[in-house]
Protein backbone atom coordinates (compact mmCIF):
# COMPACT_ATOMS: atom_id res chain seq x y z
CA UNK A 1 0.00 0.00 0.00
CA UNK A 2 1.19 3.54 -0.48
CA UNK A 3 2.98 5.61 2.04
CA UNK A 4 0.53 8.76 3.90
CA UNK A 5 1.50 11.92 3.51
CA UNK A 6 2.11 14.42 6.21
CA UNK A 7 0.29 18.08 6.41
CA UNK A 8 3.66 19.40 4.79
CA UNK A 9 3.09 17.14 1.60
CA UNK A 10 -0.77 17.53 1.73
CA UNK A 11 -0.11 21.68 1.51
CA UNK A 12 2.57 21.39 -1.12
CA UNK A 13 -0.01 19.42 -3.66
CA UNK A 14 -2.44 22.26 -2.68
CA UNK A 15 0.10 25.13 -3.76
CA UNK A 16 1.05 22.89 -6.99
CA UNK A 17 -3.15 23.19 -8.14
CA UNK A 18 -3.43 26.63 -7.05
CA UNK A 19 -0.31 27.56 -9.00
CA UNK A 20 -1.11 25.12 -11.53
CA UNK A 21 -4.70 28.02 -12.23
CA UNK A 22 -7.50 26.80 -9.39
CA UNK A 23 -9.02 28.58 -7.18
CA UNK A 24 -9.66 26.26 -4.32
CA UNK A 25 -8.38 22.79 -3.50
CA UNK A 26 -9.86 20.14 -0.88
CA UNK A 27 -9.11 17.03 -0.20
CA UNK A 28 -11.45 14.11 0.36
CA UNK A 29 -11.31 10.78 2.01
CA UNK A 30 -12.87 7.97 0.07
CA UNK A 31 -14.31 6.58 3.13
CA UNK A 32 -16.75 10.00 3.27
CA UNK A 33 -17.42 10.20 -0.13
CA UNK A 34 -21.07 8.94 -1.12
CA UNK A 35 -23.44 9.40 -3.93
CA UNK A 36 -27.19 7.45 -4.81
CA UNK A 37 -26.64 6.38 -8.24
CA UNK A 38 -22.63 6.50 -9.57
CA UNK A 39 -20.64 3.38 -8.77
CA UNK A 40 -19.30 2.29 -5.71
CA UNK A 41 -15.66 3.92 -5.62
CA UNK A 42 -14.18 0.77 -4.34
CA UNK A 43 -14.75 -1.27 -7.86
CA UNK A 44 -13.82 2.44 -9.86
CA UNK A 45 -10.13 2.23 -8.16
CA UNK A 46 -10.21 -0.84 -5.96
CA UNK A 47 -7.20 1.44 -3.61
CA UNK A 48 -8.35 4.69 -3.99
CA UNK A 49 -7.90 6.28 -0.49
CA UNK A 50 -8.20 9.96 -1.20
CA UNK A 51 -9.86 12.74 -3.60
CA UNK A 52 -8.07 15.72 -4.52
CA UNK A 53 -10.64 17.72 -5.45
CA UNK A 54 -9.91 20.90 -7.64
CA UNK A 55 -12.86 24.08 -8.31
CA UNK A 56 -11.72 26.62 -11.33
CA UNK A 57 -14.01 29.47 -11.82
CA UNK A 58 -16.24 29.67 -14.39
CA UNK A 59 -15.69 32.29 -17.11
CA UNK A 60 -17.94 35.42 -17.92
CA UNK A 61 -18.51 33.91 -21.28
CA UNK A 62 -21.50 31.90 -19.63
CA UNK A 63 -23.21 35.19 -19.78
CA UNK A 64 -23.51 35.87 -23.74
CA UNK A 65 -26.32 34.80 -25.36
CA UNK A 66 -24.21 34.34 -28.27
CA UNK A 67 -24.46 30.42 -27.21
CA UNK A 68 -21.40 29.26 -29.46
CA UNK A 69 -19.36 32.22 -26.97
CA UNK A 70 -20.89 30.74 -23.81
CA UNK A 71 -19.76 27.51 -25.11
CA UNK A 72 -16.28 28.20 -26.11
CA UNK A 73 -15.48 29.93 -22.63
CA UNK A 74 -16.93 25.91 -21.55
CA UNK A 75 -14.53 24.21 -23.65
CA UNK A 76 -11.69 26.79 -22.76
CA UNK A 77 -12.01 25.87 -19.10
CA UNK A 78 -12.06 21.95 -19.93
CA UNK A 79 -8.94 22.19 -21.44
CA UNK A 80 -7.06 23.88 -19.23
CA UNK A 81 -8.79 22.21 -16.19
CA UNK A 82 -8.06 18.70 -17.90
CA UNK A 83 -4.23 19.71 -18.69
CA UNK A 84 -4.00 20.37 -14.71
CA UNK A 85 -5.64 17.41 -13.73
CA UNK A 86 -2.69 14.98 -15.58
CA UNK A 87 0.06 17.52 -13.56
CA UNK A 88 -1.42 16.64 -10.47
CA UNK A 89 -1.34 12.81 -11.16
CA UNK A 90 2.11 13.07 -11.82
CA UNK A 91 2.81 14.95 -9.23
CA UNK A 92 1.20 12.24 -6.79
CA UNK A 93 2.94 9.39 -8.86
CA UNK A 94 6.00 11.28 -8.21
CA UNK A 95 5.49 10.81 -4.50
CA UNK A 96 4.83 7.16 -4.58
CA UNK A 97 1.10 6.99 -5.56
CA UNK A 98 -1.41 5.48 -7.92
CA UNK A 99 -3.31 8.36 -9.29
CA UNK A 100 -6.88 8.73 -11.36
CA UNK A 101 -8.18 11.79 -13.13
CA UNK A 102 -11.66 12.63 -13.45
CA UNK A 103 -12.60 15.85 -15.74
CA UNK A 104 -15.56 17.72 -15.52
CA UNK A 105 -17.93 16.16 -18.13
CA UNK A 106 -17.17 14.19 -21.18
CA UNK A 107 -16.58 11.09 -21.81
CA UNK A 108 -18.86 9.24 -19.27
CA UNK A 109 -21.34 6.49 -19.73
CA UNK A 110 -24.24 7.47 -21.99
CA UNK A 111 -26.95 4.85 -20.62
CA UNK A 112 -30.39 5.20 -21.62
CA UNK A 113 -31.66 3.91 -18.31
CA UNK A 114 -29.27 7.30 -16.92
CA UNK A 115 -30.26 9.72 -20.10
CA UNK A 116 -26.45 10.02 -20.25
CA UNK A 117 -26.25 12.17 -17.32
CA UNK A 118 -24.43 9.64 -14.31
CA UNK A 119 -20.84 9.34 -14.64
CA UNK A 120 -18.38 6.47 -13.07
CA UNK A 121 -17.88 9.49 -10.36
CA UNK A 122 -19.34 12.33 -9.41
CA UNK A 123 -17.48 15.31 -9.08
CA UNK A 124 -20.44 17.19 -7.20
CA UNK A 125 -20.54 15.05 -4.58
CA UNK A 126 -16.83 14.21 -4.13
CA UNK A 127 -16.72 18.44 -3.66
CA UNK A 128 -18.91 18.25 -0.97
CA UNK A 129 -17.05 15.65 0.96
CA UNK A 130 -13.78 17.55 0.52
CA UNK A 131 -15.52 20.53 1.60
CA UNK A 132 -15.51 23.10 -1.17
CA UNK A 133 -19.09 23.38 -1.33
CA UNK A 134 -22.95 22.56 -0.72
CA UNK A 135 -25.84 21.46 -2.80
CA UNK A 136 -27.85 24.33 -4.00
CA UNK A 137 -31.70 24.62 -5.26
CA UNK A 138 -30.26 24.16 -8.62
CA UNK A 139 -28.43 21.02 -7.84
CA UNK A 140 -25.43 22.29 -9.00
CA UNK A 141 -22.37 22.52 -6.11
CA UNK A 142 -21.88 26.30 -4.72
CA UNK A 143 -18.67 27.36 -3.83
CA UNK A 144 -18.52 29.50 -1.20
CA UNK A 145 -16.95 32.38 -2.63
CA UNK A 146 -18.01 31.19 -7.03
CA UNK A 147 -21.49 30.25 -6.09
CA UNK A 148 -22.61 28.62 -9.30
CA UNK A 149 -19.94 29.84 -11.60
CA UNK A 150 -17.15 27.20 -10.82
CA UNK A 151 -16.79 23.57 -12.30
CA UNK A 152 -14.99 20.77 -10.79
CA UNK A 153 -12.18 18.09 -11.51
CA UNK A 154 -11.01 15.45 -9.37
CA UNK A 155 -7.49 12.99 -9.48
CA UNK A 156 -8.10 9.92 -7.19
CA UNK A 157 -5.08 8.51 -5.04
CA UNK A 158 -4.09 5.41 -3.17
CA UNK A 159 -1.94 7.62 -1.09
CA UNK A 160 -3.68 8.79 2.15
CA UNK A 161 -3.95 12.58 2.00
CA UNK A 162 -5.42 13.94 5.49
CA UNK A 163 -8.59 15.08 4.96
CA UNK A 164 -10.74 18.45 4.69
CA UNK A 165 -13.72 18.79 6.49
CA UNK A 166 -16.89 17.72 4.24
CA UNK A 167 -18.94 20.90 3.66
CA UNK A 168 -21.70 21.20 5.69
CA UNK A 169 -23.30 24.65 5.52
CA UNK A 170 -26.28 26.33 2.98
CA UNK A 171 -24.77 28.59 0.52
CA UNK A 172 -28.24 28.68 -1.68
CA UNK A 173 -29.92 31.99 -1.00
CA UNK A 174 -33.50 29.80 -1.76
CA UNK A 175 -34.54 32.17 -3.95
CA UNK A 176 -36.25 30.01 -6.87
CA UNK A 177 -34.36 32.00 -9.84
CA UNK A 178 -33.06 28.79 -10.92
CA UNK A 179 -36.30 27.45 -11.14
CA UNK A 180 -37.90 30.50 -13.02
CA UNK A 181 -35.64 30.88 -15.41
CA UNK A 182 -35.31 27.31 -16.41
CA UNK A 183 -36.90 26.99 -19.76
CA UNK A 184 -37.79 23.49 -19.42
CA UNK A 185 -39.15 23.24 -16.04
CA UNK A 186 -36.31 20.58 -14.86
CA UNK A 187 -35.90 22.11 -11.23
CA UNK A 188 -39.65 22.32 -10.92
CA UNK A 189 -39.18 19.25 -8.27
CA UNK A 190 -37.21 20.59 -5.51
CA UNK A 191 -34.19 18.01 -5.22
CA UNK A 192 -34.17 16.52 -9.06
CA UNK A 193 -33.23 17.16 -11.88
CA UNK A 194 -35.41 15.86 -14.79
CA UNK A 195 -32.78 15.07 -17.24
CA UNK A 196 -34.84 14.61 -20.06
CA UNK A 197 -36.24 18.13 -19.92
CA UNK A 198 -32.92 19.79 -19.19
CA UNK A 199 -31.32 18.18 -22.23
CA UNK A 200 -34.18 18.74 -24.94
CA UNK A 201 -33.16 22.88 -24.29
CA UNK A 202 -29.44 22.36 -23.09
CA UNK A 203 -28.22 19.86 -25.83
CA UNK A 204 -30.79 20.42 -29.04
CA UNK A 205 -28.11 19.10 -31.06
CA UNK A 206 -26.84 16.18 -28.40
CA UNK A 207 -28.18 12.41 -28.50
CA UNK A 208 -31.90 13.11 -28.56
CA UNK A 209 -31.62 15.89 -30.99
CA UNK A 210 -29.67 13.69 -33.75
CA UNK A 211 -32.49 10.88 -32.72
CA UNK A 212 -35.28 13.15 -33.55
CA UNK A 213 -33.72 14.37 -36.81
CA UNK A 214 -32.89 10.42 -38.37
CA UNK A 215 -36.24 9.41 -37.90
CA UNK A 216 -38.08 12.36 -39.70
CA UNK A 217 -35.28 11.30 -41.93
CA UNK A 218 -35.98 8.00 -42.25
CA UNK A 219 -39.70 8.85 -42.84
CA UNK A 220 -39.29 11.84 -45.63
CA UNK A 221 -40.26 11.63 -49.28
CA UNK A 222 -37.34 11.83 -51.32
CA UNK A 223 -37.72 15.42 -51.83
CA UNK A 224 -38.31 16.27 -48.25
CA UNK A 225 -34.71 14.15 -47.61
CA UNK A 226 -32.94 16.31 -49.99
CA UNK A 227 -33.99 19.51 -48.21
CA UNK A 228 -33.17 17.89 -44.84
CA UNK A 229 -29.81 17.16 -45.83
CA UNK A 230 -28.76 20.70 -47.09
CA UNK A 231 -30.47 22.16 -43.75
CA UNK A 232 -28.77 23.96 -41.21
CA UNK A 233 -29.80 21.52 -38.13
CA UNK A 234 -27.48 18.75 -40.42
CA UNK A 235 -24.83 21.14 -40.01
CA UNK A 236 -25.29 21.75 -35.99
CA UNK A 237 -25.61 18.04 -35.58
CA UNK A 238 -22.62 17.67 -37.24
CA UNK A 239 -20.66 20.29 -35.27
CA UNK A 240 -22.17 19.41 -32.23
CA UNK A 241 -20.91 15.16 -32.81
CA UNK A 242 -17.49 16.90 -33.28
CA UNK A 243 -17.55 18.24 -30.00
CA UNK A 244 -19.35 15.74 -28.11
CA UNK A 245 -21.52 17.52 -25.50
CA UNK A 246 -22.39 21.37 -26.72
CA UNK A 247 -24.60 23.41 -24.48
CA UNK A 248 -27.48 25.57 -24.76
CA UNK A 249 -28.32 26.95 -21.71
CA UNK A 250 -26.97 28.42 -18.69
CA UNK A 251 -29.39 29.62 -17.34
CA UNK A 252 -29.12 27.89 -13.96
CA UNK A 253 -25.56 29.22 -13.29
CA UNK A 254 -25.74 32.62 -14.90
CA UNK A 255 -28.95 33.78 -12.77
CA UNK A 256 -28.27 32.46 -9.29
CA UNK A 257 -26.90 35.09 -7.32
CA UNK A 258 -25.27 33.40 -4.68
Amino acid sequence: MAEALDETAKQRLKELALELGAVDVGIASADAYSTPRSPDIKKVFPRVRSMVVMAYRELDSCDCDYMHVAMNGRLDLMSFSRSNNYRVARHLQGLGGKAMTVPVSYPLPMLKSTAGAVADVSTRHATVAAGLGGFGRNNLVLHPELGSRVIFTVVMTDLEIPADRPFDDDVCTHCEACVENCPSGALDEEGKTDVLKCLKVCQPYGLGGAARFLGRLLEAGEEQRREMLTDDTLWKLYQACSLAFQYFCFNCIKVCPA
